[in-house]
């Protein structure tokens, strides 16, 4: 089935975004981004967008509430099959991997979300009888999702978008959707709202995109903080040192605790990196 009207009306084009001061200043000085220990960027908005005054993803612990609801719309099914990979043999359409983090308000990565994807194929339509393009997955221990899809194609009154809903356990389920830059439809989709922009970059002959959730509920650490501080010589944090979560050191005066595994780097100190750091 091809739908021939938008989702539902919204208003969400005109909300303001919030400036995160730090990653911008970051970028702004050339600073590198921190990984994690899987090799991908702490935060969605990553190295692509250095040199531009950045309006990045919404993340914990710098002000800004959690990743923002947006309407279900009329095309969800529930039941969706367990899988992160939703292209099959053969399917039209550009590759397009999606990946990110889910956090508690609290900066703390959340282990075993439930992330139910959803959206059109190549052409625009969405399978309303079986469940092409519609799967259901959970963050991993280290709160990371990962999703193999195409790019979804354009219909009447839309921009591009990915439907989702999170829920950690026992939690209310967050549905929203998710945006890719520099569509033109962006300034005409009025449910598009651009504090749901993905970080999407080209890669062969596909894309890559990156989103990190912010779930409104309190995550509490899964591993076991290290006793006494694990201090690099000097008895302070030092770059290039790789930490794991849990472990602890003290800068400035000031202990903090390690809540995503990562090797660290200049510009990037406890104090200025909450997503990676809590003070204690």
């Amino acid at each position: 089935m091809t739908p021939s009207a938008p989702d539902e009306p919204g208003t969400g084009a005109d909300r303001p975004i919030s400036r995160k001061n730090l990653l911008r200043a970051a970028v702004a000085a050339g600073a590198a981004v921190p990984l994690l220990a899987t090799g991908t960027v702490a935060l969605a908005r990553d190295a692509g967008t250095q040199g531009r005054d950045l309006a990045p993803t919404p993340f914990c612990d710098d002000g800004d509430d959690p990743t923002i609801p947006q309407m279900e719309g009329p095309y969800f099914k529930p039941n969706s099959p367990l899988r992160g990979n939703l292209v099959t043999p053969g399917t039209p359409g550009t590759p397009l991997t999606v990946s990110g983090y889910v956090f508690g308000r609290n900066c703390v990565p959340l282990s075993g979300v439930l992330l139910d994807f959803w959206q059109a194929d190549n052409a625009g339509a969405y399978d309303n009888v079986g469940y092409t393009f519609r799967g259901h997955q959970f963050t991993d221990a280290s709160g990371a999702f990962s999703l193999r899809t195409i790019v979804p194609g354009l219909y009447p009154g839309r921009t591009r978008h990915i439907h989702v809903k999170a829920q950690a356990p026992g939690e209310p389920v967050l549905t929203t959707q998710l945006y890719f830059p520099g569509e033109p439809r962006n300034n005409t989709d009025t449910i598009y709202d651009p504090a749901l922009l993905m970080n999407v970059r080209d890669v062969g002959g596909g894309k890559e995109a990156t989103f990190d959730f912010v779930l409104d509920v309190e995550g509490d650490p899964t591993d076991p903080p290290t006793d006494p501080p694990t201090d690099p010589p000097g008895g302070s944090w030092a770059p290039g040192r790789p930490y794991a979560a849990g472990d602890r050191v003290t800068y400035g005066g000031a202990g903090y605790r390690c809540l995503q595994a990562h090797t660290s780097m200049a510009g990037w100190e406890p104090p200025n990196v909450p997503a990676l750091w809590r003070r204690e």
